[in-house]
């Protein structure tokens, strides 16, 4: 990872000095890096140790860098990770220019690894993202999206760039193509949980330990799971309630949307489903060889569940 952050901090170079400011403001706001590390941790369950895992690596990371900047100016968020938002900070227009500086920064790099499959899964990864984005745009104060629907925007938003990092280290690793699908699907359920665990945690983590504001996404009128739940599976009280705060947003009734989600096990239920994708998600390893990688791609299934942050 050391050798990947100096990857990073060479290649956010740029005459230009707001794009220097603003993209090394974001990178530096720290981050789990889980992306990046799945790049290594793939490549090396194979035995590859050359540097285009490094590249790759700070790739991914650019690539989810320009999402987190786009985001934020969508969602009009003010704080990520405990600090200030790049667009709370240097304005809307520095932070969608600079994410689109990340974006083509890291298609230049890609390039230089000259492997056509390694630019297909890349760029697909990213169109398909930029789909998730305008799903979960159409979906927000819509209080008639279901599971398939809220799973669809998680595929494709967040899950996509956990498939394609996974797959990216089997390719340089000379992976069979059953184990490339293997690793994809390995990344696609890895992120679908990590996922589901970010909008647990919206009503249920530390404001300390997760870096945000508590009911965001209600406030923003996200119909996540939690919420879709209790629809579901409360009373007619509990279910107007939370359709009425997704319709509306804010954060006016976020007490007694928080009520009727513990009250009817919505938080319990959606963890349950997080643990079945973590599940699925080491089920896909079992055709590596045992080996420290393989062990710690394991464990950050069980990570992506249990953390608190």
């Amino acid at each position: 990872m050391k050798a990947v952050d100096a990857v990073i901090r060479s290649r956010l170079h740029s005459d230009v000095a707001l794009v220097r400011q603003v993209a090394e403001y974001i990178i530096n706001a720290g981050g789990k890096r889980l992306r990046p590390s799945l790049v290594l941790l793939s490549a090396g369950a194979l035995g590859y140790r050359g540097a285009h895992r490094h590249e790759l690596a700070a790739v991914v990371e650019f690539i989810h860098t320009a999402t987190l900047l786009h985001d934020d100016v969508v969602d009009e968020s003010d704080l990520r990770r405990g600090r200030k938002t790049a667009n709370a900070l240097f304005g809307n227009a520095a932070s969608v220019l600079v994410g689109d500086f990340l974006y083509s920064r890291a298609f230049q790099m890609m390039t230089e690894v000259d492997d056509m499959r390694v630019m297909r899964v890349l760029s697909d990864a990213t169109n398909i993202i930029a789909e998730g984005e305008v799903l979960q745009l159409m979906n927000c104060h819509d209080a008639d999206v279901d599971e398939v629907r809220y799973l669809q925007v998680i595929r494709y938003k967040t899950a996509k760039l956990f498939e394609a990092a996974a797959q990216l280290g089997a390719i340089i690793g000379g992976g069979s193509p059953e184990i490339e699908q293997r690793m994809a699907e390995y990344g696609m359920h890895l992120g679908t949980a990590f996922q589901v665990i970010d909008d647990v945690l919206d009503y249920s983590g530390a404001e300390v330990e997760t870096g945000k504001h508590l009911g965001d996404d209600l406030a923003e009128g996200k119909p996540t799971l939690p919420l879709i739940y209790v629809m579901q599976s409360g009373t007619a009280e509990q279910a107007a309630c939370a359709r009425r705060a997704i319709e509306i947003g804010g954060c006016d009734d976020f007490q007694a949307v928080l009520e009727a989600i513990r009250s009817t096990g919505a938080l319990e239920h959606a963890k349950q489903q997080a643990k079945a994708e973590a599940d699925l998600a080491q089920a896909a390893l079992e055709a590596l060889p045992a080996s420290t990688y393989k062990d710690s791609l394991l464990e950050l299934a069980t990570f992506a569940v249990a953390r608190s942050f």
